[in-house]
């Protein structure tokens, strides 16, 4: 673990939330987003703090939770590849391994983290990431899992590149394999290709999830495992969506 910096990207405003406060500040069951994935990150015994990404109203995250934290200022919000650039700066380079997690993905759990660390340092891929399947599209999940980006593999069975739901055709928008933007990358292939990312894209963005599709055009490694459990993938969106997501932690 000595090895490995995790990064939260919390810079966005969450605008379908209605309300002024940044998204990592949206409560679930009475706390932030971001006090809920702070909490469990504590539990892994990392020997360095995590690295929050804040942008929009950053001074609320910093009254909230305090100045203990290491903070990393995203200027402008121009996606989350921006984002992971924008703590660069703030990261020791002897760490290796770069854990990037979302502050909007309040339930994620210390045996994902520990999973996804434990099968980067077995297999020393380019990247591992975290995927999730689901059933289907009906009922709650409509909502709270229609919009992820899919994972799209190739006759091999390998992941080829991920698709924006924006960005998605008619057939893979019917995949289940789903992204929950949890990732660890080996740290110097990372540096020396974020600022590759290019922004043609629907929201004019530049996404992180660009990195998988380069890895696979350098014929790099690139390893997957599923979260332990599908809930933990969950990003709401909404006031509706929360309360579906907090009915669902009761069940």
């Amino acid at each position: 673990m000595d090895e490995t910096q995790i990064i939260i990207l919390a810079a966005g405003k969450g605008k379908r939330m209605q309300s002024e406060e940044p998204k990592a500040l949206s409560p679930l069951k009475g706390k932030p987003f971001l006090a809920h994935i702070l909490d469990t990150i504590s539990g892994l015994n990392l020997p360095n703090k995590p690295i929050i990404v804040v942008g929009y109203k950053k001074e609320r995250i910093v009254e909230m939770l305090g100045r203990e934290h290491i903070y990393a200022e995203q200027h402008e919000q121009l996606g989350t590849g921006h984002a992971v650039m924008s703590a660069k700066k703030a990261i020791d380079s002897n760490r290796r391994i770069i854990l990037v997690i979302s502050a909007d993905q309040p339930l994620i759990s210390k045996k994902t983290i520990e999973k996804i660390i434990s099968k980067h340092k077995e297999k020393n891929p380019t990247i591992t990431m975290a995927t999730v399947l689901v059933p289907d599209f009906e009922s709650w999940r409509t909502g709270l899992y229609r919009g992820f980006a899919r994972i799209i593999r190739g006759e091999n069975g390998l992941v080829k590149k991920i698709v924006e739901f924006k960005d998605a055709t008619n057939e893979e928008k019917k995949i289940k394999e789903l992204n929950p933007a949890v990732y660890a990358f080996e740290a110097g292939w990372l540096w020396d290709n974020i600022a590759k990312i290019q922004n043609r894209n629907a929201q004019k963005e530049y996404y992180l999830t660009d990195l998988i599709k380069m890895a696979c055009e350098q014929n790099k490694k690139i390893e997957t495992t599923a979260l332990y459990d599908m809930k933990e993938a969950l990003q709401p969106n909404s006031k509706e969506e929360l309360e579906v997501l907090e009915s669902l932690m009761i069940e």
